[in-house]
């Protein structure tokens, strides 16, 4: 966080921006496939599809962004499946929600306690952590840039292109930059 309450405002801003460019990342990724490549199941992801995968980013964010504060973030326990795995439009519609409802959000929201369940191992044992509005929409977006990396292992199988940096971590592009190899 900043060193005082302007510098905290800005830093939890500066999350949303990010987080808003991966959704804007998404929705061209998804601009440039057509329906029938958004449900194709890959050959290199088995059992996967874009739309797998791009709902499956969206349902994180959603989490993130949508539940209230007295609940628990729940990223484990969602539904699957539904029109934004299978239709563009609607995967568009939910990013564009999304964008919004991010938009709208004030520091004093981002900065809200908020409690996150998460499962830690396959029995479906869980436990509850203390994180902050912001803090749990990096998760998403941090989680985003990894499907995203799996969409761009799509969009080779299907011979589309995606634009540089897409699927790559910040920390990574930052790496490069500095031109330390």
């Amino acid at each position: 966080m900043g060193t005082d309450n302007t510098g905290a405002c800005n830093d939890l801003r500066a999350v949303c921006l990010a987080a808003d460019a991966i959704l804007a990342q998404c929705g061209d990724y998804i601009d440039q496939v057509d329906d029938a490549q958004f449900v194709q199941e890959s050959k290199v992801v088995p059992g996967g599809t874009i739309g797998k995968h791009v709902r499956h980013t969206l349902d994180h964010f959603r989490c993130a962004i949508t539940t209230d504060c007295t609940e628990p973030i729940d990223y484990d326990h969602r539904k699957r499946g539904g029109s934004v795995e299978e239709d563009r439009d609607a995967a568009k519609a939910e990013i564009a929600t999304l964008r919004s409802l991010m938009g709208e959000m004030s520091a004093e929201d981002l900065d809200k306690t908020v409690t996150t369940r998460v499962m830690l191992c396959g029995d479906g044992q869980t436990a509850e952590l203390h994180s902050t509005r912001a803090r749990e929409i990096f998760f998403a977006m941090h989680h985003a840039i990894h499907h995203n990396a799996i969409l761009k292992a799509i969009a080779l199988e299907l011979g589309l292109t995606c634009p540089e940096g897409f699927g790559t971590a910040p920390s990574t592009i930052n790496f490069e930059q500095a031109g330390v190899k």
